[in-house]
């Protein structure tokens, strides 16, 4: 069972992220209660927004830094914890979530929520984190093997709102 104050800091999250995927409003709607897991992830873009930040992930592929949200933590929280152990960058997330999604991370997991955050990290940022999970810069442009194939055009359309409304600073 997930603590009130993740569930509280999830839906809230959920309702201010400016993009919805799969339904995620209607699903979560027909909720009583949030289960494990709960996911977090960081769209991280460089500041010309042209590359994004992607982990190499044994059994998904290229996805962007994430993982699970640990008992007692918000998922803004867990964004940024995994964010640093998965790349090794401290960034700073934007205000607004980037996008909330369900999803299933392995056969045997149910669907869950999905909350993806943003950063804008210059691509001088040295990168670190987890040696079996190599992280990278990626041309937006580039196709990338995953296994949410989907997430390239949804990550993709996101940067891009950003470049056009060019309402963001590089940290």
């Amino acid at each position: 069972m997930i603590d009130q104050l993740t569930v509280e800091a999830a839906v809230t999250d959920a309702r201010l992220a400016a993009m919805e995927f799969d339904d995620a409003q209607a699903w979560l709607r027909a909720r009583p209660t949030l289960t494990e897991p709960l996911a977090a992830e960081v769209w991280v873009a460089d500041p010309t927004f042209s590359h994004v930040l992607l982990v190499r992930h044994r059994v998904r592929g290229w996805v962007p830094p994430g993982g699970k949200v640990e008992p007692g933590e918000t998922p803004r929280v867990a964004a940024i914890r995994e964010l640093a152990e998965e790349a090794g960058v401290a960034g700073e997330l934007l205000p607004a979530p980037a996008a909330v999604a369900v999803r299933s991370f392995r056969s045997d997991w149910t669907p869950t929520l999905s909350l993806s955050y943003a950063a804008i990290v210059g691509r001088d940022e040295p990168l670190g984190g987890e040696s079996e999970q190599p992280s990278k810069w990626v041309d937006l442009d580039e196709t990338w093997e995953s296994v949410f194939p989907e997430d390239r055009d949804r990550i993709r359309a996101y940067v891009r709102r950003l470049a056009a409304g060019n309402e963001v600073r590089a940290r």
